[in-house]
């Protein structure tokens, strides 16, 4: 087994779903959740962005994993999506409640804007205003539209401590960039060239590995997180880059060899 990455890289998945193909890469557990935490140290819960969870099944999830384990919680899209960040003060202190239930092992907010949201400053400051009012945690922003990229931005992110996320596929060449203020960076990544279904090669992850190793001699915790998910790449990947960041080499090339040989499986299957 995989010792787990020092404490100033985070990775993991969008949720904890594992496939049967990859079951044998986790050790034991009493539920899923727990058996994905044996091996990686951070979730992205995404499930929060369509629904709420009440307080108790957020504490239910964090008595699953260890202490050192943390999960991000994605903002709902009833803020992002349809109110558009206006009026937010409510239903962030709504969410805010929910997530309580986490604990320690809230590790911070991932806010995803609409493609079509152009940047308004008043209402962007209104918005960060109040989630600031809320939380103390990382919060880390996903603009996705142009306007979001202006170099003006760079003082709001700051006064407010705001990361920006690194995605991949990007939209404009920026937004492949984790950057922003604050002591979290933080990337996520769809897969490539196939949003969703494709799988990381050795060149893409170690290039991460390379911005991830950047930031935390920045003194900034690195999380990744692998939506891959489609055909289960993403667990795979997140353990490779796991391997690169750990220096264990052996590791790197075995997980590959185990990811390759369980995409052929999956492909004569169809």
């Amino acid at each position: 087994m995989l010792r787990m990455t020092a404490p100033s890289y985070r990775l993991g998945c969008a949720g904890w779903s594992i496939a049967s193909m990859h079951a044998g890469l986790f050790g034991d557990g009493e539920s899923m959740l727990a058996r994905y935490a044996t091996r990686l140290n951070c979730a992205e819960i995404n499930s929060s962005f369509y629904r709420p969870h009440k307080p108790e099944t957020y504490a239910r999830w964090a008595a699953q994993v260890p202490a050192t384990f943390r999960f991000s919680v994605k903002l709902p899209k009833a803020i992002t999506h349809d109110a558009r960040l206006r009026a937010p003060a409510r239903p962030i202190a709504q969410f805010a409640d929910q997530v309580a239930g986490l604990g320690r092992r809230f590790g911070g907010v991932l806010v995803q804007l609409p493609p079509s949201l152009k940047y308004d400053r008043r209402t962007a400051l209104r918005f960060f205003e109040a989630m600031r009012k809320r939380f103390r945690e990382p919060i880390c922003c996903e603009p996705r539209h142009t306007s979001w990229f202006e170099p003006a931005l760079d003082t709001v992110w700051k006064e407010y401590r705001i990361a920006r996320v690194g995605a991949d596929p990007a939209r404009v060449p920026e937004a492949a960039i984790a950057a922003g203020a604050g002591a979290w960076r933080y990337w996520r990544l769809h897969g490539s060239p196939q949003m969703y279904s494709s799988r990381y090669d050795d060149a893409a992850l170690g290039a991460i590995a390379g911005e991830m190793r950047s930031q935390a001699r920045a003194r900034c915790s690195a999380w990744c997180i692998f939506d891959n998910t489609m055909h289960g790449h993403s667990i795979p990947d997140a353990l490779r880059l796991q391997a690169l960041l750990t220096g264990d080499t052996d590791a790197f090339a075995r997980i590959g060899e185990y990811a390759l040989d369980a995409e052929r499986l999956r492909q004569s299957r169809r």
